[in-house]
C-alpha cells in the first residue's frame, strides 16, 4: 500500500490513507482521486450538506466487481450506511442529534466545513445522504424533495419529460424547484420551504403534489406504492420525505462503475442532459466553469399551505387518505394496510 498523503483542506490537515487504492477499476480512479474530486467541488458539496445531519454511504473497498451494499435483510455486504458518527472522529467533526422512526436517538455527522467531507471520503464515503433538515430544527424539514423515479421500461428521458410539468404545477402553487440528476436514471427536484411543518405534514404535501401530477399526466406518472401496479411510468416516491429516508446529495458520487455523480442542473439543461455525462472526471471542470446551479436555492423559502389544502381537498372530495409507509416503520395513524394488492384477502376469499 502507498504511504498516506496529507491535504490542506480549508486550513485543516486531512490524512488520506492508501491514496493509490483503486476505487473505480473501470475508470482507474483512486481514493485520492475521490477526495480531490470533493475538494474541487467544495462549495457545492458543502452547500448541499451544511448543518444537515448526514448519513455516510461508505465503500471502503471501492466499487469493485461483486461488491454490494449491506441492507436490513443482509448485513454482510462490502459497503454500508454509517448513521452514527464514527468512533475516533476528529474533534472538528461536528454532529447533529436526530430521532429515528423507532424513537431511538442518534448523533450523526453534521458537516460544517469542507474538511469534514474530505475526512469522510477518506473513510470510503462516496454518497452523502443529508436529512432535509438543519440541526437546529431536526423535526421540521426545510426542503421538500420530489423524487422522479423511473420504473422498468423508462429512463432519464421519461423523467425529464415529466419535470417541466412538475415545475409548472409548483409554480401554479407559488413554489419553485431546483433540479438535479440522481446520478442514475432519475431526477430530483428540491423545493426550499419554511421549516414550520413536521415530517408527516411535508410527506402529505408531496403525496398531494404527486396525485395532482398523476391526474394531469396519467400515462406518464404513477403514485402506486406497490411495484406491481406502477407499470412503465415515473413513480413519485413520496416516502423519500418520510423521517430518516434520504436522497443522495448534489455532487455525491454514486457507486456505479462509471463513477457518475448527482449533478445540479439549470432548468434549460434538463431536457438535453445525460446522467452519464456527469462523473468524477467531468464535474470539476463543469463546476469551475459555471459554478453551482443551486447556489441561490436558499434565497426563498416557500409555504406548503397550498399543497396541504390540496391534500384536504383530496380527502374530502375524492376519499384519498394516507399511503403506506416503508415496511420498517411503525404503524402510522391513518395509514392503510401494508399489504401487496395481489396478496390482499378480499371478502369471500
Amino acid at each position: 500500500m502507498s504511504e498516506p498523503v496529507f491535504l490542506d483542506v480549508g486550513g485543516r490537515e486531512v490524512r488520506v490513507s492508501s491514496p493509490d487504492k483503486i476505487y473505480f477499476p473501470e475508470r482507474g480512479f483512486t481514493k485520492l482521486d475521490v477526495v480531490n474530486y470533493f475538494v474541487a467541488v467544495g462549495d457545492g458539496i458543502l452547500g448541499a450538506l451544511h448543518q444537515r445531519p448526514t448519513t455516510l454511504e461508505r465503500w471502503p473497498g471501492g466499487v469493485v466487481e461483486g461488491a454490494r451494499l449491506s441492507t436490513r435483510q443482509n448485513n454482510r455486504g462490502d459497503a454500508f450506511y454509517q448513521k452514527r458518527v464514527p468512533k475516533g472522529a476528529p474533534s472538528w467533526v461536528e454532529t447533529a442529534s436526530i430521532t429515528f422512526p423507532s424513537g431511538r436517538p442518534a448523533d450523526e455527522v453534521c458537516p460544517t466545513e469542507l474538511a469534514v467531507v474530505a475526512w469522510a471520503a477518506n473513510l470510503g464515503t462516496l454518497t452523502f445522504h443529508p436529512w432535509p433538515v438543519r440541526r437546529d430544527t431536526p423535526d421540521h424539514p426545510d426542503q421538500l424533495r420530489i423524487d422522479l423515479d423511473p420504473q422498468p421500461g423508462t429512463d432519464y428521458a421519461d423523467a425529464a419529460r415529466v419535470a417541466p410539468e412538475a415545475r409548472a404545477l409548483l409554480q401554479e402553487l407559488g413554489l419553485d424547484g431546483f433540479p438535479k440528476t440522481s446520478g442514475g436514471r432519475g431526477l430530483h427536484l428540491y423545493v426550499p420551504i419554511e421549516p414550520r411543518w413536521d415530517f408527516v405534514e411535508v410527506r402529505r404535501a408531496v403525496i398531494a403534489f404527486g396525485r395532482e401530477l398523476e391526474r394531469r399526466l396519467p400515462s406518464l406518472v404513477t403514485m402506486s406504492w406497490w411495484k406491481e401496479e406502477r407499470g412503465e411510468k415515473i413513480f413519485i416516491d413520496f416516502n423519500q420525505m418520510a423521517r430518516d429516508r434520504t436522497i443522495a446529495s448534489a455532487y455525491s458520487i454514486r457507486p456505479r462503475p462509471q463513477a457518475t455523480v448527482s449533478a445540479p442542473l439549470r432548468w434549460d439543461e434538463v431536457g438535453d442532459a445525460r446522467p452519464e455525462d456527469f462523473d468524477v472526471a467531468t464535474m470539476p471542470a463543469r463546476y469551475a466553469e459555471i459554478g453551482d446551479p443551486h447556489a441561490d436555492m436558499e434565497e426563498n423559502a416557500y409555504s406548503i399551505e397550498p399543497l396541504l389544502t390540496m391534500a384536504e381537498r383530496d380527502a374530502r372530495d375524492h376519499d384519498l387518505g394516507d399511503l403506506p409507509y416503508p415496511p420498517e416503520y411503525p404503524k402510522m395513524p391513518g395509514e392503510p394496510m401494508r399489504v401487496q394488492p395481489s396478496r390482499a384477502r378480499h371478502p369471500g376469499d
